[in-house]
């Protein structure tokens, strides 16, 4: 209340209770700007996941997806046939099995969710991102962390060629700001180290989220 123009919020609800749509509906009503994150059990074309996608063209706001085999939003590699479906939908993938697809050589086991080593460009996520206008990518968690971490040179590569799909996001309070406590300090650090140019670190660290929530 004391900084009204420094805060929004998002809505969400389990995806597949019968009244999901009505509760963040609710919320987008009231001024939320994304919805999610959907971290839930569920196939990601299930019919109730779908009634989300939905709203969130009705309502012009993004959805927050956490992809995690064999635990959350389970179908990624079936996730195309969605985002050609709701191409007025703006998606942004986060977490595990997320950024184990930048890699098209190693991700043998889809439970393997934290691979190491070098990246061979072209993996599922590294498509998606190329190939469809309405997929971005939230850098955020230890996952965002490692996926760049793990090869230096890949991570400079793909941050310049999605340097307009990628953001920033701390995945924890970070009250503090220090880096042993919090991820997200330490990936403030990562992207002005990998990032190409000062401009496209502006990008990741607040212009391409700008763009894409409402305030």
């Amino acid at each position: 209340r004391q900084h009204p123009g420094e805060f929004v919020f998002g809505a969400n609800e389990v995806s597949d209770l019968d009244d999901a749509p009505q509760v963040i509906e609710k919320y987008l009503k009231l001024g939320a700007v994304v919805i999610g994150e959907q971290k839930f059990g569920v196939e990601c074309d299930a019919p109730y996941m779908q009634k989300l996608y939905a709203l969130a063209a009705a309502f012009r706001v993004p959805i927050l997806m956490h992809w995690q085999a064999g635990s959350y939003n389970l179908g990624f590699e079936r996730f195309h046939q969605m985002l050609a479906k709701y191409p007025n939908v703006t998606f942004i993938g986060h977490a595990q099995t997320w950024w184990a697809n930048i890699d098209r050589a190693n991700v043998d086991d889809a439970k393997k969710l934290y691979p190491r080593g070098k990246v061979t460009p072209g993996g599922l996520t590294d498509r998606y991102l190329r190939d469809y206008p309405n997929m971005f990518g939230d850098l955020s968690a230890g996952s965002g962390l490692g996926a760049l971490n793990r090869d230096p040179d890949h991570a400079r590569a793909f941050i310049e060629r999605h340097q307009d799909k990628l953001m920033f996001g701390s995945d924890c309070t970070d009250v503090t700001g220090e880096p042993t406590k919090c991820s997200g300090a330490r990936q403030i650090a990562q992207i002005r180290q990998f990032s190409p140019t000062k401009a496209i670190e502006r990008k990741l660290l607040f212009a391409n989220a700008k763009k894409l929530f409402r305030w």
